[in-house]
């Protein structure tokens, strides 16, 4: 499983990392191979305002469809259109070409109350047992 050490991670497996100003969201290295082969994948509109959790997408893949969660709350800067035309980016780097929204976060310290990389690691272990 491959993390970045830049981004914090959810109980959903979604991450955030700061740019800037900006929140980049996505879905984790671990999700993507959960999922498997993504297929599309549904993105909310620039402007879009999201609260901490709440579902702003939908990913789908050829084993099931799962919604994405804000990992913060903020509004819609900018979305990954190449998701469009290319869902498989998710599959080949979740961290990088297959970031799914920036948001310009509400509170950007929220952030800091997300696993690190090694509270995530130690998550994903226990949660599969």
């Amino acid at each position: 499983m491959k993390l970045d050490p830049e981004a914090r991670y959810t109980e959903s497996h979604e991450w955030g990392r700061m740019e800037g100003d900006e929140v980049v969201c996505g879905v984790t290295d671990h999700a993507q191979e959960t999922l498997s082969d993504v297929v599309y994948v549904e993105l909310p509109m620039v402007g879009d305002v999201f609260d901490t959790g709440e579902a702003y997408g939908i990913v789908e893949s050829v084993k099931a469809a799962s919604d994405l969660y804000a990992p913060v709350a903020g509004e819609v800067t900018a979305v990954n259109e190449e998701l469009e035309t290319a869902p498989e980016l998710v599959n080949q780097d979740p961290y990088g070409d297959g970031w799914m929204i920036r948001l310009d976060p509400t509170d950007a310290d929220e952030l800091a109350d997300l696993m690190t990389t090694d509270e995530y690691e130690a998550f994903v272990e226990e949660e599969e047992g």
